[in-house]
């Protein structure tokens, strides 16, 4: 399974998204910016000349990629919930596909406010709810199913998306704008994003459901498609949200 195409692929689900939140959030004015669970270095190209990008994680092959496709970013391995950073460094921090997979997503956001100085923003690009998730035909509605399974088996949150609101507010932070993005663009997905798809639903259902029936399944999905039938939704939130602390005197 090749990663970095995956979060390549959900960066390009939050491109639009994210221009529009990080405008609100001042991106051009900021002097740093912390990406927390940066991965491959995804997301952390592309930012204003001028600004100081940061990105962490705690896997060490992951950087490394990172440095390749971000190499003007200051990359550090760590842990979320104990970000090595100093209080109020940052005007903005951001993540980005992370919360669901941490086991204490509040103490993850309350050390990204901490990180955060008064009158900053931290944002949430996008956390699905795969509790929620829609598939159509019925016949394929499983997959679904197992793959929330197959994340609280990895210790996932599989429908943390949908609590985004609430955990901001039990941070300390003010809540902006919330909504649900279109994961797909509006457009159905080309044959290349649906093997990938498979390749992820693949790996995330390896030792659960038996390769016979995986493919048929597969088979399934393909005629759907192509017969115009196919329905796959997995709502995805994000959230902007805002440091109202006073600053130190």
């Amino acid at each position: 399974m090749d990663w970095h195409k995956r979060f390549v692929q959900q960066a390009g689900w939050t491109r639009q998204l994210r221009a529009y939140l990080f405008e609100r959030a001042g991106l051009s004015a900021a002097r740093r910016v912390l990406e927390v669970g940066c991965g491959s270095g995804a997301v952390l190209p592309g930012q204003p000349a001028g600004v100081e990008i940061y990105g962490l994680d705690r896997d060490l092959p992951r950087l490394a990629e990172a440095r390749l496709h971000a190499p003007q970013a200051r990359l550090a391995c760590g842990d979320a919930l104990r970000l090595p950073y100093a209080a109020a460094l940052f005007e903005i921090t951001f993540c980005h596909f992370l919360l669901l997979w941490l086991a204490h997503p509040l103490q993850a956001l309350q050390e990204m406010k901490r990180l955060t100085r008064p009158g900053g923003y931290v944002l949430a690009l996008a956390e699905p709810d795969y509790t929620a998730r829609v598939d159509q035909p019925a016949a394929l509605a499983v997959l679904g199913r197992w793959q929330a399974e197959s994340l609280r088996r990895q210790g996932a949150d599989p429908g943390l998306g949908s609590r985004l609101p609430g955990l901001f507010r039990q941070a300390g932070l003010q809540v902006i704008e919330t909504g649900c993005l279109r994961q797909d663009g509006g457009h159905p997905p080309g044959p290349a994003e649906r093997e990938l798809e498979w390749a992820v639903l693949e790996a995330d259902l390896a030792g659960l459901v038996s390769p016979e029936e995986m493919q048929r399944l597969k088979h399934l999905d393909e005629a759907a498609w192509r017969s115009g039938e196919r329905v796959l939704y997995v709502p995805t939130y994000w959230i902007i949200g805002r440091n109202t602390a006073r600053r130190a005197s």
